[in-house]
């Protein structure tokens, strides 16, 4: 019982790498990079830059191919041995007339094979049955105790395998239970694979797998015609309608063509149909003995010549040799023996049907070795489309779901379970080993027939193209001229779900990489080199049956084996899914395999390079222990490389060179051991003119190159000196050695060879010796980057050596910039110091221990000795402080001057710096100084806070940090008075004032402070004098000192007082207006107030008006004393004058004092009571005085007041 495919474990996960676009430019000294890593997995994938994505350059429409067929149950190397085990028993039980049913036990199809082998390893049937030990045989096979399936067991291996194992070891008769056979309702009957009758074959229309045909009524046999279109029948030479089976030889083929040839039969067949009861039969048998026999007229002949009694004595059993009861008498239609179908193993109840053969020629058939297994052609040509359309609608109906959407864990379960199944078959196509240069590559090609873009040209030349890589000059490949296909030439790889690629490594155990142009994954196991043989071994143990017959099974690239079995028995297995874009490559000598997710297109192709040299002369050897021919001749590359050591990558040629004296040495051994035997002629021979099977060795296969042996008597073949013993009997004296080169000339080849190789050993020789100074000498630079230059121009290997040079080189120039640097630095006077005294030190040290010469090291000495004896007198003026700044100053810049930066220098820069913040602190806080602002202070703190502390540093700083506080506290207070919505009092602004002007400090919000104060005092005066004088201000007066108030930053207690008189005023002017303008009027209101009253005239009417006033008269003034008003007048001048008039107007006195109101008065309240009328017979209003109170009454008689009139007129009250 095999672990069912649920429990299959995927394999740990290969190393995967991504190159940088730098380490991509080189493919094959990336690959060299990793080796060391990846080869120790056997496989690793590449992930090249995102931006790599070369073109599929495969026309699509003419790509055509036909595809392989693969059955995935016969891929799987220990499920092929037990369905050629199945097919054994089946041909057995087919012959004896039965069909092979396997039974199920316990719910699954009984594993035969396994239980066969069991049965074997405890010692056979009898063994087992006589210590009852078939429990143990369940138990080995997995099953459940308890169950009595050992018992089980037995019966059917008494009833199907027992048979067959007497067969195959000869016996005769053995007494064992084989009835019956259809009495198993449950058992499956089993249809036989004949896997080796398939090899390379096309189906056949005669492909039934009905093994019995009726044997009294036989069916029509095919045509000559169908024989000649049917290469199976062809090659079965079998033409019956009974099984097909090997090895029959030509003589069933001629026995077939007597088929419809007229036979005169003897006369005892008509005899023996008159004496038997049962004659029919025995005629009939008889008949077809005839019909099957070879009849040639000498036979016929003989045939008529006996007498009946002797034909029929010769019909006698093979068994008990009796010639009775001829009506169970069976004849072999193989070897024309006799039985009786009571005397067979077992015992036959009836005559079966269709062409019998007895146990020898059973036990002949089925101990023939099986044909080599291979794939089968399919019949059908695709497209790529036609084929994508195919694997698609496969993948989509298996899974019963999208193929984007199957899992690759769920393909790579379900792969494994159907390659280990032998009850389902499932069957794919694979368009495999698909040559580019027929079909075309999937990579841009430079010698195609078509233009390529620019983009298409770089692809083209790029190392990763599968068509370049092999002819990189880094790669053995490009010595060979001829164009191996899928070695220097890449395969194209069409598949689709479940195809696989079996375990194998590559020819001559060379390189491999696979580019997955597109599609879905690739899943690949690999097994490192290391383990190669344990692989082999595992293989071999595990199914011996498959290697008997095929030794080099695992280079036909035609057998799995799942990768836990492997694991399981020690062999080192990784896995990866290589997705669409990404190389594979697999290492010398590693054996991977693997299959596909579904639908795809990859292209592979070998590659060398000089690393793999001792291997592929390994694998040589290996192939002559195999007797496998090669792809190439392994000694032709070497000494084709040889030939010309100049061209070889360095690499390349110290690889070559050993080999090349591994050979020679090989070759002088045996070419003396051939010389001991006696053959003492010689002739050359150019084998690389010669195609390879002339040059062939007959004994191993390998291919000549640089001796064989012939012999003039035989010359139809050679041998290689290793088999001089194998070639023929005739006398050494008969035979001549057939060389290309003389012992002499290949130790001149591999002395050029040497030199090439040597060169690197001779110049790294002298690069040793100027490095470590060997003969205490100093190479000079330009020595030095001599030896640079010729590693570079002979393409040395980039050694550690090299790299010792370039970064000694790189030391040498980065001392001599740095000097060059100090000496102009001094000379330019460079204010920035480039090297510390340290670094100059260890600059000179360094100068000094590098294995190079330099005559700059002079001028460092120099610039040390200055530096030096500035620093004593550094230390001197240091020690003495405190010292002048002057002397300070000088000597700083001295050190300047030097080039390197001294740390007393440091320490006077310090003191220098100190100085001067001090010197400005104290000019600015200085009393007779201009006081300077609070940025001029901050900045002067900042600047402090980075030099140097000191005793005076630190305590000027807190001085100055203290001193900017208080000024930035009394700075917002300032700036609150001006911005706050509740104006302060004057005496708050001047106690604020006057705390600040001891600050030394400019403080912007206290001048602003002060200026507004100075305006409040000044606008305080302005309202003083118009409040305290004689006289009365006018009304524009009064709005300019509230508007000019309202904008001072200054409570002002008088601006309320000035805000209702002006409010008053105008409240007044309204209520005047509305009383002495008529709607529409065409005056204004002080035209109006302006005009006198009209004269009399005739009327009687009497004029009123003022006779004393020298200006027109404004109105009337009634008191009850003196009637004087003050009359505020514009000048000419522009400028007011008061002037104080009379009114003697003759209307009647009132006994109530009247004042008559001007509009303009702004301390007059109007009230809109009549409180009677004047003389003339105009009412009169109450008039009350706004700042004394006082009431009156005013007369609003229509008078106009010209536009000269005066600015406003004041009641006194």
């Amino acid at each position: 019982m095999e672990p069912g495919c649920d429990e299959f474990l995927p394999p740990p996960e290969c190393p995967v790498f991504e190159p940088s676009w730098a380490e991509f430019q080189d493919p094959l000294g990336y690959i060299a990079k990793i080796r060391p890593i990846a080869e120790k997995s056997g496989i690793c994938k590449i992930r090249p830059p995102a931006d790599w994505q070369p073109p599929f350059a495969v026309e699509v429409d003419n790509f055509r191919f036909t595809p392989r067929i693969q059955r995935l149950n016969e891929l799987e190397a220990q499920t092929r041995v037990k369905l050629n085990y199945l097919d054994q028993i089946a041909k057995f039980w087919e012959i004896q007339g039965s069909s092979l049913k396997i039974p199920n036990v316990e719910r699954k199809i009984l594993d035969l094979y396994s239980l066969s082998k069991i049965v074997i390893e405890e010692g056979g049937y009898e063994a087992i049955c006589k210590d009852r030990r078939w429990a143990r045989v369940a138990q080995r096979l997995h099953y459940p105790p308890g169950k009595n399936i050992g018992s089980l067991l037995r019966s059917h291996y008494e009833r199907i395998i027992y048979p067959y194992e007497m067969f195959q070891s000869g016996a005769n008769h053995v007494q064992c239970n084989t009835q019956p056979f259809d009495n198993e309702v449950k058992d499956k009957e089993y249809k036989p694979h004949s896997i080796p009758l398939r090899q390379s074959v096309q189906p056949s229309k005669f492909s039934s797998y009905s093994r019995r045909a009726k044997r009294l009524q036989p069916d029509p046999e095919p045509t000559e015609e169908d024989i000649e279109k049917n290469p199976e029948l062809k090659k079965l030479q079998i033409y019956g309608p009974g099984p097909k089976m090997m090895g029959l030889g030509l003589m069933a083929k001629d026995k077939d063509k007597t088929v419809h040839k007229k036979v005169t039969c003897p006369p005892t067949v008509t005899v023996k149909d008159e004496r038997s009861g049962g004659g029919n039969v025995s005629s009939t048998l008889l008949k077809q003995h005839l019909s099957l026999e070879p009849c040639t007229k000498t036979t016929m002949q003989l045939r008529k010549n006996h007498s009946s009694a002797q034909f029929i004595d010769s019909y006698i059993c093979q068994v008990c040799s009796r010639g009775d009861e001829d009506d169970k008498l069976l004849f072999c239609d193989s070897c024309d023996d006799n039985y009786h179908i009571f005397c067979l193993l077992p015992p036959l109840p009836e005559i079966p049907r269709g062409i019998w053969r007895c146990p020898k020629c059973i036990l002949v058939e089925c101990k023939q070795p099986p044909e080599a297994f291979g794939f089968e052609q399919a019949t059908q040509e695709y497209t790529l489309q036609s084929f994508g359309e195919m694997a698609d609608s496969f993948k989509s109906d298996y899974f019963n779901m999208p193929v984007h959407m199957v899992p690759t864990e769920l393909v790579e379960k379900e792969f494994w379970r159907l390659v280990s199944s032998i009850e389902e078959d499932v069957t794919v196509e694979y368009g495999a080993d698909i040559h580019s240069k027929e079909f075309g590559s999937g990579f841009p090609v430079s010698n195609s027939k078509r233009n390529l873009s620019p983009e298409e040209k770089e692809y083209a030349t790029s190392g990763w193209n599968l068509n370049v890589m092999p002819v990189l000059d880094q790669s053995v490949l490009c010595h060979i001229n001829a164009d191996i296909s899928g070695m220097k030439v890449p395969w194209l790889y069409v598949g689709m779900v479940f195809s696989a690629f079996c375990w194998h490594i590559e020819d001559h155990w060379s390189y491999s990489i696979n580019y997955l142009h597109w599609g879905e994954p690739k899943t690949w196991y690999g097994v490192p080199s290391l383990a190669a043989e344990h692989l082999e071994e595992v293989m071999k143990r595990l199914t011996p049956e498959l290697f008997d017959s095929q030794p080099d099974l695992l280079h036909q690239l035609v057998t799995l084996m799942n990768p836990n079995t492997l694991m399981s028995h020690g062999v080192p297995v990784v896995r990866t899914n290589q997705c669409a874009g990404e190389f594979v490559i697999t290492f010398p000598r590693a054996y991977h395999s693997g299959f596909n997710q579904g639908y795809n297109f990859a292209e592979a192709v070998n590659f060398c390079t000089a690393d793999w040299l001792p291997a592929g002369r390994q694998c040589i050897e290996h192939y002559r222990r195999l007797r496998r021919y090669c792809v190439f001749s392994h000694e032709e590359l070497i000494c084709k490389m040889a030939a010309f050591p100049e061209t070889l990558d360095l690499n390349l040629a110290v690889a070559v060179h050993k080999e090349m004296f591994i050979m020679v040495q090989e070759e002088r051994r045996l070419r003396k051991a051939l010389l001991e035997k006696g053959v003492t002629e010689a002739e050359r021979e150019a084998f690389e003119l010669l195609p390879d099977d002339e040059r062939q060795c007959i004994k191993c296969k390998t291919t000549c190159f640089l001796s064989a042996l012939a012999c003039y008597d035989c010359p139809d073949g050679l041998v290689c000196l290793s088999h001089i013993n194998d070639l023929c009997k005739c006398s050494s004296s008969r035979q001549y050695l057939r060389y290309r080169y003389t012992l002499d000339e290949l130790p001149t080849m591999l002395h050029k060879l040497k030199i090439r190789a040597e060169s690197f050993d001779i110049w790294a020789n002298k690069v040793r010796v100027a490095l470590e100074v060997e003969d205490g000498r100093k190479r000079s630079f330009e020595e030095l980057r001599a030896l640079e230059s010729e590693a570079r121009e002979r393409r040395f290997p980039n050694s550690e050596l090299l790299q010792r040079l370039k970064n000694c080189l790189s030391e040498v120039e980065a001392c001599i910039s740095q000097v060059l640097g100090l000496v102009s630095g001094q000379v330019a006077r460079m204010d920035t110091p480039q090297l510390t005294l340290t670094e100059l030190r260890v600059l000179l040290e360094q100068m000094g221990s590098l294995p190079c010469a330099m005559h700059q090291i002079g001028d460092v000495k120099d610039v040390l000795e200055q530096v030096e004896a500035y620093q004593a007198e550094a230390r001197e003026a240091l020690a003495t402080l405190p010292s002048s700044p002057g002397l300070l100053q000088s000597l700083l810049e001295r050190g300047q001057q030097l080039g390197v930066e001294v740390p007393e220098a440091h320490q006077l820069q310090q003191q220098v710096e100190q100085a001067q913040w001090l010197d400005e602190v104290k000019q600015a806080l200085a009393p007779s100084a201009h006081r300077g602002s609070l940025v001029i202070m901050q900045g002067l703190l900042v600047m402090g806070a980075k030099i140097a502390s000191s005793p005076s540093v630190d305590k000027a700083r807190a001085e100055l940090q203290e001193l900017l506080t208080i000024a930035e506290r009394w700075e917002e207070k300032a700036h609150f008075c001006l911005e706050a919505r509740q104006k302060h009092p004057p005496a708050t602004l001047e106690a604020i004032i006057r705390e600040t002007e001891n600050i030394p400090v400019h403080l912007p919000n206290i001048q602003a402070l002060k200026e507004a104060l100075t305006k409040a005092q000044a606008w305080i005066a302005d309202v003083d004098e118009i409040q305290n004088g004689d006289h009365y201000p006018c009304l524009d007066d009064l709005e300019g000192l509230v508007a000019v108030g309202r904008d001072l930053p200054v409570g002002l207690e008088q601006l309320r007082q000035l805000e209702l008189q002006v409010l008053t005023a105008h409240s007044w002017r309204e209520k005047a207006s509305k009383t002495f303008l008529k709607k529409n009027s065409c005056y204004t209101l002080l035209e109006t107030l302006a005009q006198t009253a009209p004269s009399v005239a005739g009327g009687g009417r009497r004029r009123w008006g003022c006779t004393n006033v020298t200006q027109s008269c404004w109105g009337c003034l009634h008191r009850t004393s003196e009637t004087q008003a003050l009359w505020l007048w514009p000048s000419r001048k522009g400028n007011r004058r008061r002037r104080r008039v009379s009114c003697s107007c003759v209307a009647p006195t009132q006994p109530s004092p009247v004042h008559w109101h001007h509009p303009s008065w702004p301390l007059l309240r109007l009230l809109s009571v009549c409180v009677g009328r004047c003389q003339l017979g105009w009412e009169l209003c109450s008039v009350t005085c706004v700042r004394t109170g006082s009431m009156g009454s005013v007369c609003q008689c229509p008078i106009s007041l010209p536009l000269q009139s005066p600015v406003s007129l004041h009641l006194h009250c």
